[in-house]
């Protein structure tokens, strides 16, 4: 199957990030989010992107508008109809997932494979809304997604293997690293470890084992990690931490690995999600 139009549905962080990276391959992209507001929040993000890539000397001006002009932003569902691949990159809200795919279903061709970027939810549980179930898969992009290099590809119960090779190739095309999670399970390799990794960072500060500066210091330092979990919440946002994490408490027979400290809860309770709300761990109000 030949791929020349990917459809992004979502233009937030990483929809626009998606996107990005599939026009700077050559592809023509359609993203569509809701409201037009967010449509052009997600086309701004991306000529910010390339527009420093063009002071640095990256690419030329000449390349950013070519690969702006492969982007078509919209809030129309229609034109989706028209894409050879999709990847769905909404919010980490199951029912809005099985929603959106659902909807998409209806309008793609029976041969588009419809890809979610979920960072943890079952492919499984989304595939099951569809009556094509084989064609159902995981591509979970990191943030920022121009800059991470890694793609975990994962099956669900029904993805064929054809589903797999083709979004495998993509992933490589876009200049990818692709990893192939084999079992559908919460987090799938990244973040499971990852989360657990985060919510024992809150538990050492709770302790008083050491301060939220020193824990990040002491990840960067000796693990050579580019942000410390603090930082790292902050910029990926709070809320996000715990709906993932609580997400995980329930699909893992609430395993107490996975039980949600309760400093965490307070910060969300007090507002301070991170760099979105200009407090979390850290002030950025200043």
């Amino acid at each position: 199957m030949e791929i020349k139009t990917v459809a992004v549905l979502g233009a937030g962080a990483m929809g626009n990030g998606i996107a990005q990276v599939c026009a700077q391959s050559g592809y023509n992209v359609i993203m569509r989010d809701i409201e037009d507001r967010f449509v052009e929040k997600g086309m701004n993000s991306i000529k910010k992107f390339l527009s420093r890539s063009v002071e640095k000397g990256k690419m030329s001006q000449e390349d950013m508008d070519k690969v702006i002009a492969r982007i078509k932003g919209t809030v129309d569902m229609a034109p989706i109809k028209d894409a050879d691949f999709v990847i769905e990159a909404v919010i980490e809200d199951l029912e809005l997932k099985k929603k959106v795919f659902k909807e998409v279903e209806g309008l793609t061709r029976d041969d588009v494979i419809l890809a979610t970027n979920t960072s943890s939810m079952s492919i499984t549980e989304i595939a099951g809304s569809t009556g094509r179930a084989d064609k159902v898969i995981g591509m979970h992009f990191f943030n920022p997604a121009p800059l991470m290099k890694l793609v975990e590809i994962i099956k669900g119960l029904q993805t064929s293997d054809e589903t797999v090779k083709v979004t495998w190739e993509l992933a490589e095309k876009l200049g990818k690293i692709p990893v192939l999670v084999k079992k559908d399970t919460p987090g799938f390799i990244v973040n499971r470890l990852m989360m657990l990794q985060l919510m024992e960072a809150i538990k050492i500060y709770e302790e008083g084992i050491a301060s939220i500066e020193d824990i990040d210091k002491a990840i960067k330092a000796g693990l050579n990690h580019p942000m410390g979990p603090f930082e790292l919440m902050d910029l990926t946002g709070l809320d996000i931490a715990y709906f993932v994490n609580e997400y995980f408490h329930k699909e893992m027979n609430q395993e107490l690995k996975f039980v949600t400290p309760h400093t965490l809860k307070s910060m969300i309770r007090a507002g301070r999600l991170g760099r979105k709300t200009g407090r979390g761990w850290y002030d950025y109000s200043k």
